[in-house]
């Protein structure tokens, strides 16, 4: 195992070269085996400014909390570099973001300082390639206070029959939560608070040279905009799947289901009623 300490979050944006370079240099890897490595942040004091920054474009109350899913989209500076400094078996461009899970286990107070740790989990078939997880864990002390999973999926030609064994959420009876407007440039106010700057997400003429018609919101906005609406218990796991991309600009609908312990929640086209997201929180 491959252990790596950080005293902050390393800056996406200097894993890029080694990005750009998988563009020319393609991985011909026959066996496709994830690295044994675990990147850990030692000690991570949100900075007040950023996660304001955060909280006003997706939603979030500035309540002296630091909601859970935000831990999360920290944690994927860690992937990035993994991705780009580990022997990675796939080409990280193309690489399409399927399901996000967050589990917290209490609320997380801003100015408490944490350790966040990220390191690779399970590879799987998927019925279009093979899939793979992320695992981020965040702690104070020695408490885990936040658990995530981030699954990513890798388009392969696949030689045999095989099928994707996450659960799809049932079937419920939905009722609209909200209307939303998803203005052109969500994806580049996302992008200055995430430090995700894939180009399918900043304008529609970079979106257009990876093949969309126009640019598209991340689904980790998706995801922290349906949360942030919702009255989220203390301790709860929010485990959602990405569908369909949401084109910038775009009208979409917000809707839930309510099931004992279990919130079902749907984010769809308003114009056609096509699922973007799809996912279920659940009280612990």
């Amino acid at each position: 195992m491959n252990i790596r300490h950080f005293a902050q979050f390393p800056k996406p944006y200097l894993a890029y070269p080694k990005i750009i370079k998988g563009l020319v240099f393609k991985k011909q890897t026959a066996k496709k085996v994830l690295p044994k490595a675990e990147y850990i942040v030692d000690s991570f004091q949100v900075n007040q400014d950023h996660l304001k920054a955060y909280n006003d474009v997706c939603g979030f109350e500035n309540n002296g909390y630091i909601p859970a899913i935000y831990l999360a989209v920290q944690s994927q500076s860690l992937q990035m570099h993994m991705m780009a400094k580990e022997a990675f078996p796939f080409a990280i461009l193309g690489l399409v973001h399927i399901r996000n899970q967050v589990t917290q286990y209490r609320n997380i107070g801003t100015n408490e300082t944490l350790t966040l740790s990220c390191k690779f989990g399970d590879l799987e078939p998927h019925d279009k390639g093979l899939q793979f997880d992320f695992i981020t864990v965040a702690k104070v002390g020695n408490e885990v206070v936040m658990e995530g999973l981030t699954t990513y999926l890798s388009r392969q030609k696949m030689t045999e029959s095989s099928v994707n064994k996450k659960s799809e959420v049932l079937e419920s009876d939905f009722k609209n939560v909200a209307d939303w407007y998803v203005s052109e440039n969500t994806g580049r106010r996302y992008a200055l608070v995430s430090g995700d700057f894939n180009l399918i997400h900043i304008h529609a003429v970079t979106a257009k040279a990876f093949g969309f018609k126009q640019a598209i919101a991340h689904g980790m906005w998706s995801n922290a905009k349906a949360l942030s609406s919702l009255a989220l218990p203390e301790k709860y796991k929010a485990d959602v799947f990405f569908r369909l991309p949401i084109f910038l600009p775009s009208d979409i609908q917000f809707l839930k289901a309510e099931e004992a312990d279990v919130t079902h929640i749907l984010i769809q086209s308003l114009k056609n009623k096509k699922p973007h997201m799809v996912g279920e929180i659940i009280k612990l």
